[in-house]
């Protein structure tokens, strides 16, 4: 290769992102806040592959879906000829799962899982073609207590996260028959409207009429309205199921809008769906969709199993919680230690290792490029690490085996820092730290301080 010849980067895939350092402390407040919540409501984590067999989506999500049709990323395996697909989306995977090592023989399970899923689309905010989902799903239970339950465990993560502005709408799409009743009054009623379906609605009017329902194109939004309801087509027992969620919603004071218009593309659902939607990113509105799904185990080859789960999207949700403020950045460490000399390196070694081993989170200064540093350049570092502390150690302290300690968020610079015998220091700086913990109150606050014991 010609020395002169300019080596061309390697940049990411389109729609895939880098999660920085800088939003780690967000995502991690978000995974720590979820796992708490489910965990509450007695849902345990399931893991599964993110690499599924293509079969599994186009049998469950149905043929005719826009994830099928035009999202997924579907590949032969080179080595033996599997067709093989990367998973849009988290509920079939979790059902697979769950009919291949018999999870539900023994009784119902509430089981939530978290990761990345994968969809061809045009990226934009709040929408990319690797993004993450954290799911919940309640296999077993066939009433609609443990919808109205999944409804409200949404309610109190909200609640946690401290986001307001988010609001709940529900339908109920009924059973089979009943969807098939209605499917033909609205193929009906679209074949008398024709002239004012765009070639989307045309395309989906014998193969998905419910789709059409969905439409975002202002010129249909009359036309919709007025079309046939699925509400109106359910029947006794139907409207119970529905009925029973509402009740308990009302019971716990959970505001919600009844929107006749939301269905699902996916072949799978049934009675009650909802969606937990937000005005405040643009067109991308649903931060949550979930429903129930009782004809899934049986499509994929097992015994009839009731279902009801929801999927949230990661990514909407930081996006959310960056507007209500959740974006201060958080310390990496609580001791930050400063050093000067080979001698006075090898001493920090050891203080940090004992630090440690007491539960506390500790950077020692390493070199760079540029070398060590001096005091100064270290004491920039160790600020901008947000560490509580830095531990201080150079010739003198080296002399008087002791070490410095500096206080980082004092507002009193003059008298901000004190000599700590060596020997005693790690008790000092737990005192410092697990006092300073216990005096704001903050065990709820999933960024606080963790001891180790």
């Amino acid at each position: 290769m010609s020395e002169n010849k300019k080596i061309e980067k390697i940049v990411g895939v389109k729609g895939m992102n880098d999660l920085l350092p800088s939003d780690s402390a967000l995502w991690e407040l978000f995974e720590n806040t979820v796992q708490s919540v489910l965990k509450s409501y007695g849902f345990q984590q399931i893991r599964t592959p993110i690499v599924e067999a293509t079969p599994l989506f186009s049998r469950g999500l149905g043929e005719v879906t826009d994830i099928v049709e035009k999202e997924m990323y579907s590949f032969e395996d080179s080595m033996n000829g599997d067709k093989l697909t990367l998973r849009p989306e988290g509920t079939a995977g979790i059902v697979r799962a769950a009919i291949e090592h018999n999870l539900v023989y023994d009784g119902p399970k509430r089981l939530w899982y978290t990761g990345p899923m994968f969809r061809h689309e045009r990226p934009q905010r709040g929408r990319y073609r690797q993004f993450h989902q954290v799911g919940a799903e309640a296999l077993g239970f066939s009433g609609p207590d443990i919808d109205a339950e999944l409804i409200m465990l949404c309610q109190r993560l909200w609640d946690d996260l401290g986001l307001q502005n988010v609001r709940l709408e529900l339908n109920s799409i009924g059973n089979a028959a009943e969807r098939n009743a209605h499917r033909v009054a609205l193929i009906a009623y679209f074949e008398l409207h024709t002239d004012m379906l765009d070639a989307e609605a045309q395309r989906r009017l014998h193969s998905n009429p419910l789709r059409i329902l969905d439409t975002k194109n202002p010129a249909m939004q009359d036309m919709v309205n007025a079309a046939p309801k699925l509400l109106d087509y359910l029947g006794e027992e139907s409207l119970a199921h529905f009925e029973g969620v509402q009740k308990i919603l009302r019971a716990n004071s959970i505001p919600f809008k009844i929107n006749p218009r939301l269905v699902r593309g996916m072949d799978y659902y049934n009675l009650t769906v909802f969606e937990w939607i937000t005005d405040e990113l643009g067109s991308q509105g649903t931060v949550c969709g979930g429903g129930r799904y009782d004809s899934l185990f049986a499509t994929f080859g097992g015994k009839p199993t009731p279902a009801c789960g929801f999927g949230m999207g990661i990514e909407r949700l930081i996006e959310l919680m960056k507007a209500a403020g959740d974006t201060q950045p958080s310390a990496i460490c609580d001791v930050y230690l400063v050093h000067q000399g080979s001698d006075a390196q090898m001493q920090a070694f050891v203080l940090s290792e004992r630090l440690r081993d007491a539960g506390l989170d500790v950077v020692l200064h390493c070199a760079t490029a540029t070398g060590v540093g001096n005091f100064k350049a270290q004491m920039k570092k160790a600020d901008a690490s947000g560490a509580a502390y830095a531990a201080i150690i150079g010739e003198d302290e080296l002399a008087s085996n002791s070490v410095i300690i500096k206080t980082m968020r004092s507002d009193n610079q003059e008298n901000n820092q004190i000599s700590v015998p060596f020997d005693t220091v790690i008790d000092y700086l737990v005192d410092q730290i697990v006092g300073a913990e216990s005096d704001a109150d903050c065990c709820d606050d999933p960024n606080h301080i963790h001891i180790h014991h």
